[in-house]
């Protein structure tokens, strides 16, 4: 079963990425053939400084093997080091139809998020199919809200199939119903584009709990009892903490005598001793700056046979070369 997920470096990554995206692709290493790119072509649509999407796209490799994927068991790329990709994508974009694009989500979304509308942006599904059909992969984690870019992968390959002969496999979307989603300080899900995170890799431990004592909380005073269900912080805690653990903060909540302010110290905490080996394993490797090149040229290396297998075998099939 070959596994294929991808992520874009257009900011800091957060806990919510981590318990979202990074630690199901970990668990997925173990399951197949797993492939993982870091999407920086995809990251042009909002990141337009060349020196900004270089150190993204660094951070983002440093992140993901601090947090331990393992490079022998997982192809790890960048996007743009498989040119193969965007010349399947033209030949994918000629049976697209644009009213399939149009009924995508993410472009609505984003352009009423304040993006400027752009051609990169409005094909974006189409790129996103590239990715994925460039390895032939069968299955792509997804979360619920993303479904939808799996479903326009299938309906465009099943329409180049239809025209020029069998060329590519549909994948599956594989929904995880068990991810968390994570609450952001403010209570939305966790999320770069809400500006409401909690950094993976906090620049400072200062800087890391400032932003967990500034979670929002209800107005209720100390003596009064709460409800551990509807808080934000207690829907944090629960990330780190074991089940007892989860019981009896629980508990105390519902006692009263608990105020949020103690509860979002426990909290940071346990994040720090959760994190701590990951960021030792981080500067371990910030240290090492060839190594992290080393592993992105050998991931491309994996990823760019699959894909010019498929590229070879798509230009056959439309009449190229």
């Amino acid at each position: 079963m070959r596994i294929l997920s991808g992520i874009q470096p257009s900011g800091a990554l957060h806990i919510g990425n981590y318990f979202g995206m990074m630690r199901p692709a970990l668990e997925l290493q173990e399951r197949g053939d797993a492939y993982l790119f870091i999407a920086d072509y995809h990251a042009m649509t909002t990141i337009q400084d060349a020196a900004k999407l270089r150190a993204a796209t660094r951070e983002v490799a440093l992140d993901f093997l601090a947090c331990g994927i393992d490079p022998e068991k997982t192809a790890f790329y960048r996007q743009s080091d498989i040119p193969e990709v965007t010349e399947l994508m033209w030949l994918l974009s000629v049976v697209t139809p644009m009213g399939l694009l149009e009924r995508c989500h993410s472009y609505k979304d984003k352009t009423a998020k304040g993006i400027i509308p752009s051609h990169g942006l409005f094909s974006y599904p189409v790129l996103m199919a590239a990715d994925i059909l460039a390895v032939q992969s069968d299955v792509v984690p997804v979360g619920r809200d993303q479904k939808q870019h799996v479903e326009v992968t299938r309906d465009i390959a099943r329409k180049f199939n239809n025209q020029f002969g069998e060329v590519f496999k549909l994948p599956e979307p594989s929904i995880r119903d068990d991810v968390a989603v994570v609450p952001g300080v403010d209570g939305q899900k966790m999320s770069k584009s809400y500006g409401n995170t909690i950094p993976l890799f906090a620049t400072s431990q200062k800087a890391a709990k400032k932003r967990v004592m500034g979670i929002k909380t209800d107005s209720k005073a100390l003596e009064d009892a709460k409800d551990p269900d509807s808080c934000n912080v207690f829907a944090l805690y629960k990330l780190f903490a074991s089940e007892e653990e989860q019981r009896e903060m629980a508990r105390r909540y519902r006692a009263g005598g608990l105020g949020y302010g103690e509860v979002k110290k426990e909290l940071f905490e346990k994040m720090q001793a959760f994190f701590e080996p990951f960021i030792a394993r981080r500067n371990e490797l910030a240290a090492d700056p060839g190594r992290i090149d080393s592993v992105l040229e050998h991931g491309a290396q994996r990823a760019r046979a699959l894909a010019r297998e498929t590229l070879n075998h798509a230009r056959a099939a439309v009449g190229l070369g």
